[in-house]
């Protein structure tokens, strides 16, 4: 029999017992909420995302920035309906590549250089690799400048040393697992150019979503120029080889470690991969979408037409929407920069590792797959070099241009040939319509990136 309680014991013990009772209280109504049929198709919605959300969000990289807000800031919202114009052409090129990825269980390049001449997928690695290394280093010169907003006295040198450390040491030392995880919470930082632009005054919406609905464009040399780069940016090769392969890592991180074993794909998982790759494509035209209004709305009309960089947008809004929309503008840069510079390194290091058959993944340690790993690391040294040797970010990303605009039709090209061949896909090969818009896609990037070589190289003072 239990020794009966003194009448201090049980006053002393009240608020204990209390507690007790509160938190189990709160336990039930968690799990109550948790089980929900709402909640509960939001968390597995949720964990449905994965590839498709990074990659759609790494679009929207301070590169992206620098040109979405030149668009807003030199024609207002005249080109604002360009944002929903390239999100089904962004999504049915991405999903050929995911399909591509999710079925034979390889990457891009290790299906090219199968299927095609190995001369043509190292040309297009070249391509690619430098294309991409010139673009991380502006993400990385854009990130700093963006923290120098914040703290004005930070050493730029020393910012974009930590910010390359940090990006390697994540891609090197994490497992891909935990990596996967930080891509993906880190795409939460793309809000922050919501925020910012919800926090202007006096914004035109009915007139906004006008011209997000009813084309329009002029045919001038600057703004065929200006769509060009919008068109570049928002369908580039990175993202083709980044998708594809983040597919393959996931399925081995499901236990499907050979190749035999990642063959093929059931409804179940390509249906997933759908909701996937066009939620991200959403995501990321949506982001465009913000940006431009908030240049059309604050720097167009007072004048402000000359955005070269991320940081001098963020700047250029400060004294027109205020400071908070000025925070939250800056710390979308550093935020997307995170995100989008593993993405453009570790998207040239698949291509180049698959190329020339190394061992290739995240997934393995760095003893593992040191030719790997060391692609990476040439990559993004190059990249924080490029800071230095004279190289200012704008000449930077016009490089990006020239390589992808050779590249990105090529890539197409071939994408699209092998979404539509029943020998490679199986039953999920490419339908009619399609594969259609995918030939008519591959069209419209080579007359952009004929027109972007043209404007950027032979036309440029």
């Amino acid at each position: 029999m239990p020794k009966k309680k003194s009448s201090a014991e049980v006053i002393v013990e009240a608020p204990a017992v209390a507690l007790e009772k509160v938190v189990e209280g709160a336990k039930h109504i968690v799990k109550d909420i948790s089980t929900k049929r709402p909640i509960k198709k939001a968390e597995d919605f949720w964990h449905m995302l994965g590839p498709g959300l990074t990659t759609g969000a790494s679009d929207d990289d301070p590169a992206g920035i620098a040109t979405y807000s030149q668009t807003g800031s030199q024609y207002g919202n005249q080109l604002l309906w360009l944002a929903g114009f390239t999100f089904p052409l962004m999504a049915v090129v991405q999903e050929m590549c995911a399909r591509i990825g999710l079925v034979t269980g390889k990457g891009l390049a290790s299906n090219i250089r199968q299927h095609y001449s190995r001369r043509l997928l190292f040309i297009c690695t070249a391509l690619l690799f430098a294309a991409n290394t010139f673009n991380l280093g502006a993400d990385l010169g854009a990130m700093a400048k963006a923290t120098q907003l914040l703290w004005p006295h930070a050493s730029f040198p020393l910012l974009l040393l930590g910010f390359t450390i940090t990006c390697l040491l994540l891609q090197i030392f994490s497992t891909y697992a935990r990596y996967a995880k930080y891509l993906k919470y880190l795409t939460f930082f793309l809000f922050s150019y919501i925020f910012s632009t919800l926090l202007i005054e006096g914004l035109d919406w009915q007139a906004i979503f006008t011209s997000a609905v009813l084309p329009s464009i002029t045919f001038s040399k600057d703004q065929i120029i200006l769509v060009s780069a919008i068109l570049g940016t928002t369908i580039s090769p990175y993202l083709f080889f980044w998708q594809t392969s983040q597919e393959v890592e996931e399925e081995i991180l499901s236990g499907k470690k050979t190749i035999a074993q990642r063959k093929g794909a059931t409804s179940e998982e390509i249906r997933h991969m759908r909701i996937d790759v066009w939620t991200g494509m959403f995501f990321s035209n949506l982001i465009m979408f913000f940006i431009i209004v908030a240049a059309a709305g604050t720097l167009f009309p007072n004048g402000i037409k000359n955005i070269t960089t991320a940081a001098e947008a963020a700047e250029a809004l400060r004294p027109f929407a205020g400071e908070a929309s000025y925070l939250f503008f800056a710390l979308g840069i550093i935020g997307t920069g995170l995100l989008a510079v593993p993405v453009l390194a570790g998207s040239a290091t698949y291509a180049v590792a698959e190329s020339f058959q190394w061992k290739t993944g995240l997934f393995y340690k760095l003893k593992q797959a040191y030719a790997f790993y060391g692609v990476l690391i040439i990559a993004m040294v190059i990249g924080f070099l490029l800071n230095f040797i004279g190289i200012d970010p704008i000449k930077a990303l016009i490089y990006s241009a020239v390589a992808n605009g050779l590249v990105a039709p090529l890539i197409l090209f071939l994408i699209v040939q092998m979404s539509c061949n029943k020998k490679i896909m199986g039953a999920w090969k490419s339908n009619l319509p399609t594969a259609l818009l995918g030939w008519m896609i591959t069209g419209i990037m080579a007359l952009v990136g004929a027109a972007t070589i043209v404007a950027l190289v032979f036309q440029s003072p």
